[in-house]
């Protein structure tokens, strides 16, 4: 006789999915104040337990309490508190015309929440990446369950235990897990399954989704590209370089990956940028309290092999003791190099010298759309010319990842880099159905004219009208 496997995690997984969409079917989810109610909780959370949840990202990333608030905590609270303000006004129903055939009568969409959807986090940015998703899929009015990274597990135990005490535990539930756990959640009928992470993994959980046509938005990466012509304050730019790549250890989906940068910019770019590592970072960045480290130790690896991939410019170093590298710059950088082949998400920054721009144009449009695109010149003429000759998730002058940080502006990719966007009000509609309502009064009948058998007359007026 066999004996009975012993249950495992796994098990209760179909249960608490199944819970958690009761709490939907029940219609507790839908009213306003259930919704603004969840949104309270989330802004308390990070709010009450800001000290914990930096704690807990210095464990996963060695991230410093600034930088984690900056980058974290300070856009999700944001998050929550604009759709607090905002909410009744993004949900109300938005009239439109009818036409003339079919007055007197009324049209209007209006938002309806999706259902009970699925929200799976990234490691790299542990907090913000699941929170901010999540404050629009309750302010949707949808059941949510929440799947942090494994890779960032004091970040997910912590994520575990305190949404039940701030969140609905009903409709708002959290699994913890590796991919095994994973696989059993798309398994799993779902409304829509919100992905943020690496295009490997996407096309997983597109394959799964496709199973129940379930729709899905994925926020990926890419190498996004930063141009520089030499012109404007090079000063400037190479700290704003600095500061958006080499935060959270060059980690972030949206860091500039690689610099084209016309030939005559390279050598006075390449000393700026070295100036601006010092600057941030002090003469041993390893050393910084603000420079975090890398995940761990397969990431570590498959970084440290692009090292070689240029002229080093400046940093080189690790210690694979500390999972740190220091921040680097590359010059002489060959396009065909490995480094170039993929996303590097790490801190390493490669320039690649181009004539102008119209050569950078067309160096991006050979590849895959990058989620984000940065421009560093003082002419407006070269700003348009990237705006009117290149598609990407967004496309940002003489800054750069702080775009994320702007909550009215919809965050997403395009083509390789992801499909869907969100933040803000487009947060609210990436969970929500718009769904088209039309009424008319049964009288006076004045469809009759539409009604056979046609006259000759009916037909002319019927032309006329429509």
């Amino acid at each position: 006789m066999t004996e009975p496997r012993p249950a495992t995690a796994l098990d209760h997984i179909p249960t608490l999915v199944a819970q958690t969409r009761q709490s939907f079917v029940s219609g507790r989810t839908k009213p306003i104040s259930w919704r603004l109610a969840q949104l309270r909780g989330i802004e308390a959370l990070i709010v009450e337990r800001r000290r914990e949840l930096s704690v807990a990202l210095a464990a996963d990333l060695g991230k410093s309490e600034t930088e984690a608030y900056l980058t974290e905590l300070s856009i999700v609270r944001h998050e929550a508190q604009l759709a607090q303000r905002q909410l009744r006004r993004w949900l109300r129903p938005k009239p439109v015309g009818v036409g003339l055939a079919l007055t007197p009568a009324r049209a209007w969409t209006m938002l309806e929440p999706l259902g009970t959807v699925l929200i799976i986090g990234p490691w790299n940015y542990p907090v913000q990446l699941v929170l901010a998703p999540l404050v629009g899929a309750v302010a949707a009015g949808n059941a949510a369950v929440v799947k942090p990274s494994e890779l960032a597990p004091a970040t997910s135990a912590l994520l575990a235990k305190l949404l039940p005490n701030y969140l609905d535990a009903d409709a708002v539930t959290v699994v913890e897990g590796g991919a095994d756990e994973t696989q059993a959640l798309l398994a799993e009928r779902w409304d829509h399954i919100f992905y943020t992470g690496g295009s490997r993994v996407a096309r997983i959980i597109a394959r799964s989704a496709a199973e129940h046509l379930t729709p899905i938005t994925l926020e990926l990466g890419g190498k996004s590209p930063a141009f520089v012509d030499g012109s404007g304050d090079l000063d400037t730019v190479a700290r704003r370089l600095v500061w958006a790549k080499f935060t959270n250890a060059g980690q972030t989906c949206i860091a500039p990956d690689y610099v084209l940068a016309t030939k005559d910019a390279v050598p006075r770019l390449e000393r700026a940028l070295t100036a601006a590592i010092t600057e941030l970072y002090g003469p041993d960045p390893m050393r910084s309290p603000d420079f975090a480290r890398i995940v761990n130790r397969r990431h570590f690896d498959r970084l440290t092999a692009f090292l070689g991939g240029g002229r080093t410019v400046a940093g080189g170093t690790s210690d694979p003791d500390a999972l740190r590298i220091a921040p680097t710059v590359l010059g002489d950088v060959n396009p065909a190099s490995p480094v170039m082949a993929e996303e590097i998400f790490g801190p390493i920054l490669p320039i690649v010298p181009v004539a102008d721009a119209r050569e950078a144009i067309a160096f991006i449009n050979a590849r895959p759309k990058p989620l984000a695109l940065y421009t560093f010149t003082a002419h407006r003429r070269v700003e348009r010319a990237f705006e009117r000759g290149t598609s990407s998730g967004s496309l940002v002058h003489g800054f750069a990842i702080a775009q994320a940080s702007i909550a009215e502006l919809p965050f997403g990719g395009v083509g390789e880099s992801g499909m869907g966007a969100y933040h803000g009000e487009a947060s609210v509609r990436v969970f929500s159905h718009e769904k088209s309502v039309a009424t008319k009064p049964l009288r006076p009948d004045t469809l009759k004219v539409a009604y056979p058998p046609y006259s000759r007359a009916q037909q002319k007026l019927l032309r006329g009208l429509l």
